[in-house]
Order: C-alpha cells, then sequence, then structure tokens
C-alpha cells in the first residue's frame, strides 16, 4: 500500500543531505564549540555557517539569528523575553485569538504577572482588522503579536502592512511574528516588512526536530530565558545542538533554492485539490485558493462524519492528516481557530487539514480524492445509526 503523507504542517520528512550532515557532525567532527581545540573549531565553523545560511534567506546579519530548540522556545523567548526587558516602559500586548498555543499559552503567564492583554478578533478569513489594530496600540504597548500563517487554516495575515502600522502608531512597539508555518513558503523579509522579532521551527521544513531559530533585529534588546556559560552573545546559554543546527541551516538553503519554482508546483497542488474537494457533497472547505492564502494548507469540514474517524478511516488507507493541530494533539477540544472564523458549531468537530510538502504530487491528491469519495458515503451512514 502507497504511503501519502499529508501532514506537512505538523512535521516533515528530513532533507537526506541534512540527514547526511547530521551524521558527520555527530560521528566525525562531534567536538564541542566552546571547546579551544581543533575538533572545536570545527564544531563552531558548522554553527556560523548555519547562521550565515539562515541569515541569507531572510537578509539579515548572523548575529541577528538565534537559535533554539524549536518553535515553542522561539515564541516564548519573543514574548517573556520581550516583557521582562520591556518591563518598566509599559505592560500591554497585542496578540489575535487564533494563535498557536506556543503563543498564546506564555500570554496567559503574563497576565497573570499583571500584564494587560489586548486579544483581537478575526474575520471569517482569518484575518485581524487593521482599524482594530490601530485603536489598540497605546503608548504602554510594549509588543505585538500576530502569525504569519495560520497553522490550522493557512490564513496569510497582511504583516508588512501591520509592521508599517505599529511603528507609525508607536515606534517603540515591538513586532513579533509566529512565522513557523510561512517560513520556506514565502520569501520573508523582516527589515522591509517592520518585523523586530520572528519564530521558526525546523521540522517544518524539513530539518530534524528539536531545533529551530528566532530572528531578533541588531536594535532589539530582549532578556534571554536561560543563563550559564553564555553561549550565542549570552542569550542562549547551553552547548550548541551542533547537529540540529547544521542540518537547520542546510534545510533553509535547499527550501529557497528554485523557491519560486518549488512554491508555484505546491500552490498548483493546494488549489487542485480544494477544487476536486469542493465537487464531494457535504464538504465545506476554509481555506482559500490562489494566493490569499498560504500553498500548503487546506482546511476542510465533512457534514455528518467526525474528524477522528475520518482521520482513521484514511490512514488505513495509507493516507495521514491531520484533525487539527498536531501540537494540541494530548489535549483534545475544539479549535479555536474554527470558531474564531464563525464555522458552524455542526461543523467543529468534522474538520481535517491536509497539508503539502515539496515531496507530494497530483497523483497522490487524485488517492486522497478518490478514497474520500468512496468513504464519506459510508462513514455517514454508519454514524447517523
Amino acid at each position: 500500500m502507497r504511503e501519502i503523507y499529508f501532514d506537512n504542517s505538523a512535521t516533515t520528512r528530513v532533507y537526506p543531505e541534512a540527514i547526511e550532515l547530521m551524521r558527520r557532525t555527530m560521528t566525525e567532527d562531534y567536538g564541542n564549540p566552546s571547546s579551544k581545540h581543533t575538533m572545536g573549531m570545527t564544531a563552531e565553523r558548522y554553527f556560523r555557517q548555519a547562521r550565515e545560511r539562515v541569515a541569507e534567506t531572510l537578509r539579515v546579519k548572523p548575529r541577528e539569528i538565534l537559535f533554539t530548540s524549536g518553535g515553542t522556545e522561539s515564541d516564548n523567548t519573543a514574548l517573556l523575553g520581550t516583557a521582562l526587558a520591556k518591563r518598566r516602559q509599559g505592560k500591554h500586548i497585542i496578540t489575535s485569538n487564533v494563535e498557536h498555543a506556543a503563543v498564546y499559552k506564555p500570554l496567559e503567564l503574563l497576565a497573570e504577572l499583571g500584564y494587560e492583554i489586548t486579544i483581537l478578533p478575526v474575520d471569517r478569513r482569518g484575518h485581524i482588522s487593521l482599524s482594530e489594530l490601530r485603536a489598540a496600540i497605546r503608548p504602554d504597548t510594549i509588543l505585538v503579536s500576530v502569525m504569519y500563517v495560520n497553522n490550522e487554516i493557512g490564513a496569510l495575515e497582511p504583516i508588512a502592512e501591520i509592521g508599517r502600522l505599529v511603528k507609525a502608531c508607536n515606534p517603540a512597539t515591538l513586532f513579533h511574528t509566529d512565522a513557523i508555518q510561512a517560513y520556506g513558503k514565502y520569501e520573508l523579509r523582516p527589515k522591509k516588512e517592520g518585523i523586530d522579532l520572528l519564530s521558526v521551527s525546523g521540522h517544518k521544513l524539513h530539518a530534524p526536530k528539536g531545533v529551530g531559530f528566532l530572528y531578533v533585529d541588531e536594535r532589539v534588546h530582549i532578556r534571554p530565558l536561560l543563563y550559564g556559560g553564555g553561549q550565542q552573545e549570552d542569550m542562549r546559554s547551553g552547548t550548541h545542538n551542533v547537529p540540529g543546527i547544521a542540518a537547520m541551516g542546510l534545510a533553509a538553503e535547499l527550501a529557497y533554492r528554485n523557491h519560486a519554482e518549488k512554491i508555484a508546483c505546491l500552490r498548483e497542488l493546494k488549489d487542485y485539490f480544494i477544487t476536486e474537494l469542493e465537487k464531494l457533497p457535504g464538504v465545506t472547505v476554509h481555506s482559500e485558493k490562489g494566493e490569499a492564502g498560504a500553498p500548503q494548507i487546506v482546511s476542510a469540514s465533512f457534514e455528518g462524519v467526525r474528524a477522528e474517524v475520518l482521520l482513521h478511516a484514511l490512514e488505513e488507507r495509507g493516507i495521514y492528516v491531520s484533525s487539527g493541530s498536531a501540537c494540541s494533539s494530548n489535549h483534545p477540544g475544539i479549535s479555536g481557530t474554527l470558531r474564531a472564523i464563525g464555522v458552524p458549531q455542526e461543523l467543529l468537530d468534522s474538520t481535517i487539514r491536509f497539508s503539502f510538502s515539496f515531496f507530494n504530487e497530483k497523483e497522490e491528491a487524485d488517492l486522497c480524492i478518490d478514497a474520500l469519495r468512496e468513504l464519506l458515503p459510508m462513514l455517514r451512514r454508519f454514524q447517523r445509526h
């Protein structure tokens, strides 16, 4: 049975080249970058090269890249680090109601510590209102955090417009974006888009799990969350994860190689899949075609079928999808994003996320549609009884 993996927003297959680089840094060039001998210096070169590779994809300086353990740490560092550094300037933070848990959970902690959090609603497309954002920014607003691409429905926020608006309203306010589902899919330019802090996770990008980075504009001061040996300019103490960091750097370079061509193919696949889904009875698609939405994410509700039942029925046919954010799979419940965009109550527990990568093909989309065409009538009859 052919395996069809349509859960790439949860995690991705690692590039073979990145795996080989990891092997080399674990078995041959395995020195500690802090060591002064030759093996340590070799390891340090891998670290510097990875920084340069990532920085080049964003057109920023290598020293503005802070490697982390992944997206959660990057988001936490951006939010908590900013709050600690700017607490004397203000305690007001603005975000949206469709953020990932790695953003809203730290904000819950900050609220307990006396910070005021303004949560902006989104429209049915998943977009915040710029006029509402403008009205919410105050002299004591220290941070605005809005995700670049929503991880469940693929909604693309007007990040450059948000960046300009934030600085126009209060130049002292920092702008953070969770770009975990956007990096590798878009040509991100923090300097042009007014982004001060940008979070990325490696395993969404064909790099290994356990590594990511936070872009921190060189003019921005935030407080570190980890203290110790002073690695990464005192911003993240702890021995460098050289295998993961080296692989992350290479994966970033590979993702942006022939980028426009790859994204065009990815978007063509997504649009084709949405067109075929919409031909099936009782299916409501929540993601947008074309450039209005991310090129890799399709969210759809299947009337009369529980998402978990459909997920496992597809799994039996070798097709792997998601019933929501995989990061929250241990905390089952209805997606806040779906509620926020106004999905009807009867469809909330019937929604599946399909997410594609550069490795997927049109034939796989056809096989998935064929499986859905066969499974849906059967599952609907079963559930009615």
